[in-house]
């Protein structure tokens, strides 16, 4: 078996080790660590990583780590997983999708020794994790009242990560090229496929989307061989493209449609009206689809992104 040392410590066959590397401290001085928990079966096999809040407002991802930790059933009886449950530690603190100096842990890799606290991170998973790992679930939500339907995004060019997505095995299946500087492209740079889980939405615990987060990840690594078994698929749909349907006025927003619900081309799915009960003006769908993201706030200023709708078939 390869050896695997992180942080200077190293991990044996068999072995169930818990790390945690200093990052830096508060402005109080209190040291600020990052956590790492690895789990490595005796006989060798894939490395899989499983991360959580890179986004620090992204709640669900934690949890979603967490409760597997908890629950204690992803031990592998072959490979190794790695769990990261939260990695932007700053932006939990204060409830934001950044860090203090507004800098996205996701768009800041390969990262710096010596650059931005968020650099630093990049730095730390780019150089100690990712050349590591064979694969990698990054669970995420989406933004502010902002809510996504459980899917998995994964660039269609990397047949290894969408062979991956299929087995993970969740409602839908999103084609999201690479961006730079994110924490994807630089493992795809690396040959490691990592997928992006998304759903629910920012700073709310939505129990059915940890759970299909959970009940993916059981499937991915039983796909793997890693586990013995795991809970059945979900009727899956693999969409070739998507879109936000967009405010064309500012007002009070009512939909009357849900997350997961299939649209047809013209159907109105919601409308915008004025506070007086004068203006009301409908929001069409464009195309048939699927509808995978929903604005939650009931007001909403013109151009605003209201309903995300993927366009594809069944798997």
């Amino acid at each position: 078996m390869k050896e695997m040392v992180i942080n200077g410590i190293r991990i044996r066959p068999g072995q169930s080790v818990n790390i945690e590397i200093a990052i830096a401290r508060l402005p109080t001085h209190t040291l600020i660590d990052l956590p790492i928990i690895i789990k490595r079966a005796k006989e060798d096999g894939p490395v899989v990583l499983i991360s959580g809040g890179v986004h620090g407002d992204e709640i669900n991802g934690i949890v979603a780590v967490k409760r597997m930790l908890e629950e204690d059933d992803i031990t592998p009886k072959k490979g190794t997983v790695i769990l990261i449950p939260l990695v932007n530690i700053y932006g939990f603190l204060s409830n934001s999708r950044t860090f203090p100096d507004g800098r996205d842990l996701n768009r800041s890799f390969p990262g710096s020794k010596k650059g931005s606290l968020a650099s630093q991170i990049a730095f730390i998973l780019t150089n100690e994790i990712i050349p590591l790992i064979d694969y990698g679930i990054d669970i995420h939500t989406g933004g502010r009242m902002l809510s996504n339907y459980p899917q998995i995004r994964v660039d269609y060019k990397d047949k290894k990560g969408v062979e991956l997505a299929k087995a993970f095995g969740t409602h839908y299946i999103l084609n999201s090229p690479h961006i730079d500087k994110s924490f994807r492209k630089e493992a795809y740079k690396m040959r490691k496929s990592i997928l992006v889980y998304e759903g629910g939405e920012s700073m709310r615990i939505d129990d059915f989307a940890v759970e299909e987060a959970i009940s993916g990840t059981k499937r991915l690594l039983h796909h793997l061989g890693m586990l013995d078994s795991a809970p059945e698929p979900k009727q899956g749909h693999l969409l070739t493209e998507s879109s936000w349907l967009r405010a064309k006025i500012s007002g009070i927003f009512m939909t009357s449609v849900q997350l997961g619900d299939q649209v047809k081309k013209g159907q109105v799915l919601a409308r915008i009206s004025d506070p007086y009960g004068q203006v009301k003006v409908p929001v069409k769908c464009t195309t048939n689809g699927y509808i995978v993201g929903l604005n939650n706030n009931p007001v909403v200023n013109a151009g605003d992104a209201l309903i995300h709708v993927g366009k594809g078939g069944l798997i």
